[in-house]
């Protein structure tokens, strides 16, 4: 492989060079032939290869996490919104389910005649499991709030949001149902002095309001479960 320097001379240098070597010149005629040619073709040379094409780069220092809470980013936490799972606005939520719902349970059992009515029947079932499924919530809700933690377990925000999309969808149909036999009794048929017409359009009314208050906790159950997902 050829040297930096010989690969910097012509070929007319190379040839001086040969012819020097070959005749007998004295020694200072050869010093001052070596300082005119050969020193300046070295010296460019010599600076060629002190000055590399590639440069070191300086890599960044990693950054590592002792678990002593260094420079690593925070991590983004959603914000608890009232009506969520853990919260007060989710615990005042099951409450007034629970209320709500065993004043329409309380109002249709005093009535001698709803089992003759299946959706009357109907009505005290999805009654009790909304009650049951309340009063289940609301402890959990209340224990939460007592350890100061949220629910942000995937499992449990889906079972959260199961349960109550299935007993707010009984809970309207029930609605729906007495709703239409109560309306088929007082208005159609006019028969309303020989039935509870006043029981029973009460407590169809405290199933649609048990209702409108799961429906909330429903749609923020779902919000957060898709919340926790997204992140996962």
């Amino acid at each position: 492989m050829p040297s930096p320097t010989s690969a910097l001379l012509s070929k007319a240098e190379l040839y001086l060079l040969c012819s020097l070597f070959t005749l007998r010149l004295s020694s200072s005629a050869q010093q001052k032939i070596y300082r005119i040619i050969v020193s300046p073709v070295a010296d460019r040379a010599g600076k060629k290869m002190s000055h590399p094409a590639v440069h070191p780069v300086e890599a960044p220092p990693l950054s590592i996490d002792n678990g002593g809470g260094g420079d690593a980013p925070p991590r983004v936490r959603m914000k608890d919104v009232q009506g969520m799972p853990g919260t007060p606005g989710g615990l005042a939520l099951r409450l007034c389910q629970f209320v709500f719902a065993t004043l329409a349970l309380w109002v249709m059992a005093t009535t001698s005649d709803f089992p003759s009515v299946t959706a009357f029947r109907y009505l005290v079932a999805a009654a009790s499991l909304q009650i049951i499924w309340s009063i289940l919530l609301a402890m959990a809700d209340i224990y939460a709030l007592l350890v100061k933690r949220s629910f942000r377990n995937y499992r449990v925000l889906s079972l959260f949001s199961a349960g109550d999309g299935i007993i707010s969808t009984l809970t309207f149909a029930a609605a729906c149902a007495s709703a239409g036999i109560t309306v088929l009794i007082n208005n159609d048929l006019d028969s309303c002095s020989g039935n509870h017409c006043v029981e029973f359009e009460t407590a169809t009314g405290m199933a649609f309001i048990a209702w409108f208050a799961s429906l909330p906790s429903f749609l923020l159950n779902f919000w957060s479960l898709a919340s926790t997902s997204g992140r996962t």
